[in-house]
């Protein structure tokens, strides 16, 4: 399923591009793994937001973007999300191409840093990632730090 990719700045959102993405972030953070936590923790206006819509205009996909020493002392890319309706489809592969893409876009070639939920650990593999140090929960929710070279 092909989408349209777009990457904007906070300031650059439009209100509905923004409410698409919170209600994304909220439909698979919070209700779906159940997990309640503070989805809007004030990171989101230092971030570059990713967003991949289908032809109608729908949000599918969505990653927010930090430069080096905003999260980790590495670039990183996080909140990776695709719409519960959009799965089974390579999505989320696309996704994860199109942010690695836009990163070394923004910031040219480097290192970047994740924090992944433990089951995607194979996933991430695929794009490089590598585990460092030891897992831990966050949300009750075990993850891993992984890091691209």
């Amino acid at each position: 399923m092909p989408l349209t990719w777009t990457t904007h700045a906070y300031a650059a959102l439009t209100v509905p591009e923004l409410y698409a993405l919170l209600q994304l972030r909220s439909a698979v953070f919070v209700v779906e793994q159940t997990c309640a936590f503070q989805d809007l923790d004030g990171h989101d206006a230092a971030a570059h937001h990713l967003l991949g819509r289908t032809a109608t205009g729908e949000l599918a996909a969505y990653a927010r973007l930090f430069p080096a020493g905003r999260s980790y002392p590495e670039a990183s890319i996080g909140r990776v999300a695709v719409a519960p309706a959009f799965r089974r489809h390579g999505l989320g592969r696309q996704l994860m191409q199109q942010a690695l893409a836009e990163c070394a876009a923004l910031w040219g070639p480097q290192p970047i840093q994740i924090g992944a939920q433990l089951y995607l650990r194979e996933f991430y593999r695929g794009f490089g990632f590598e585990q460092v140090g030891e897992g831990y929960l966050e949300d009750g929710i075990a993850h891993i730090h992984m890091l691209r070279l």
